[in-house]
C-alpha cells in the first residue's frame, strides 16, 4: 500500500535568523517532530537540514528597511513558490502583502503568526516622525485587518491580541511564547555572585534601560548587561550617568554566555515602560528569568502581575522610577532566603504552566484544524 504523503509545511521570515527560538525551535521542530515536512525560508544563511527542517535561503543586503519592504518580500515569495507547500506560515507584518498572492499562485493554506500587536508598536517607534506614527498605525491596521480577513488562519502570542483577531477570522490561536523546559531545570539553589543583577536584550529607551542604569546611584549593586543599544545616541546618554560605573557591559553576546549571567544573578530586570504594546505583551525574557531560577524585578503591570503574583517570583515597581526600583533592589538582595525561594518558584512556575509543551500541542491541534488531511 502507498504510504499516504505528508503535509509539506513552509514558514517564511524576512527579517529573523535562522535559529530564532520560537520560529525554528519551537515551531518549525514541533511540527516535524509530529510527522510535516518542514521547510523554512530565512535571509542570510546556509542552504541546508537542520534537525529534519530544510532551510531555504536567500540574500538579504542591508539596504535600509523600505528594501525589506519590497525587494526582501519578493525574494521571499519567489523561494516560497518554489517550495510549493500545502501550508505557509508567515512571521513578518509586511509579508502579508504576498499572503493572498501566495494562496492564488499555489492553493495552500496561509497563516500569519503575529509575534506582536504591531499597531501599537508603530506608534512607539522612534525611526518614525512622531506626527506621521498614528497615520501609518491607522493604514497598516487597516491593511492588516483586510489580508488577515481572508486568509486561513491567525497566531498569536497575547490573549488581547488574539481577541482583536476573532473579530475578523474564525481561526485564531493563542500561542504563547513560552520556553522549552530544560531537562536538567531542577528546583535547586545555584551560586551567585554578590550583588549582581542582570538585564539580557535589546538596550532600547523604552524598555526603561536609562531608569534602570540611573536606579543603581541608589543601591549597592552590580548590573550585568547584555545586548545592543537602539543607537549610538542614546549608548551615550546612558554611559554618561553616573550608575554606568556600575555596570558590566558585555554587548552583544551567544545564549552559552546568556545563560551564565543569567545564572550567577541573583536578579532579572524587566522594568519595561508602560507603553500599549508593552502593558499587553508577555516579555519572553520573564520567562527566561524564571526558568534560570532567578528572582524577577518587573514593572507593575496587571498582566505581569496575573503572571507572576500566583507563584510568588518575584517584586513589582514603577519602572519609570529610578530611585524606587533602586529601593527594591536593595530590598531583595537583602533578603536573600526570600529571594532564592522566588528563583525556585520562578522555575516551578516554568515547570507547572510556562512551557513549550503546552503550547506545542495547540500548535499541531491548530494546524489539524486548517489543513485536516
Amino acid at each position: 500500500m502507498e504510504s499516504m504523503r505528508k503535509v509539506k509545511v513552509c514558514h517564511l521570515t524576512s527579517a529573523h535568523p535562522v535559529d530564532d527560538a520560537r520560529i525554528f525551535y519551537k515551531e518549525c521542530i514541533s511540527l516535524y517532530e509530529e510527522g510535516y515536512e518542514v521547510s523554512l525560508v530565512v535571509p542570510n544563511t546556509e542552504e541546508t537540514i537542520r534537525n529534519g527542517v530544510s532551510i531555504h535561503s536567500f540574500k538579504r543586503q542591508k539596504k535600509g528597511r523600505m528594501h525589506r519592504f519590497y525587494t526582501i518580500v519578493k525574494l521571499v515569495y519567489n523561494r516560497a513558490v518554489e517550495i510549493d507547500a500545502d501550508i505557509y506560515h508567515l512571521h513578518d507584518p509586511e509579508l502579508l502583502s504576498i499572503a493572498l498572492k501566495l494562496r492564488r499562485k499555489t492553493g495552500a493554506k496561509v497563516i500569519f503568526d503575529s509575534h506582536e500587536d504591531v499597531e501599537k508598536q508603530l506608534l512607539n517607534k522612534i525611526w518614525i516622525r512622531r506626527y506621521q506614527r498614528t497615520i501609518i498605525a491607522f493604514f497598516y491596521a487597516r491593511f492588516e485587518k483586510f489580508i488577515c480577513k481572508r486568509i486561513d488562519g491567525v497566531i498569536s502570542v497575547t490573549p488581547t491580541i488574539c481577541k482583536r483577531f476573532s473579530k475578523i477570522n474564525s481561526k485564531v490561536e493563542l500561542i504563547a511564547n513560552y520556553p522549552i523546559i530544560q531537562s536538567h531545570l531542577k528546583e535547586q539553589v545555584i551560586e551567585k555572585k554578590a550583588n549582581s543583577i542582570c538585564y539580557v536584550g535589546g538596550l532600547f529607551r523604552s524598555r526603561g534601560i536609562l531608569e534602570l542604569v540611573k536606579s543603581l546611584e541608589h543601591c549597592d549593586a552590580i548590573l550585568h548587561l547584555a545586548g545592543l543599544f537602539e543607537s549610538q545616541e542614546f549608548e551615550d546618554e546612558v554611559r554618561q550617568t553616573k550608575g554606568w560605573q556600575q555596570v558590566k557591559y558585555y554587548g552583544l553576546v551567544n545564549r552559552e554566555k546568556i545563560n551564565e549571567i543569567l545564572h550567577f544573578s541573583n536578579i532579572g530586570i524587566v522594568t519595561l515602560h508602560p507603553t500599549p504594546s508593552y502593558l499587553e505583551a508577555y516579555p519572553i525574557k520573564l520567562f527566561e528569568y524564571m526558568e534560570a531560577g532567578i528572582a524577577i524585578l518587573a514593572s507593575d503591570f496587571p498582566l505581569y502581575r496575573e503572571l507572576m503574583e500566583k507563584y510568588d517570583c518575584g517584586h513589582f515597581v514603577d519602572p519609570m522610577d529610578s530611585k524606587k526600583i533602586g529601593s527594591v533592589i536593595t530590598q531583595m538582595l537583602n533578603d536573600k532566603e526570600r529571594s532564592l525561594n522566588q528563583g525556585l518558584n520562578g522555575i516551578r512556575a516554568v515547570k507547572e504552566k510556562y512551557n513549550w509543551s503546552h503550547e506545542k500541542k495547540k500548535l499541531i491541534d491548530f494546524y489539524s484544524k486548517i489543513c485536516p488531511s
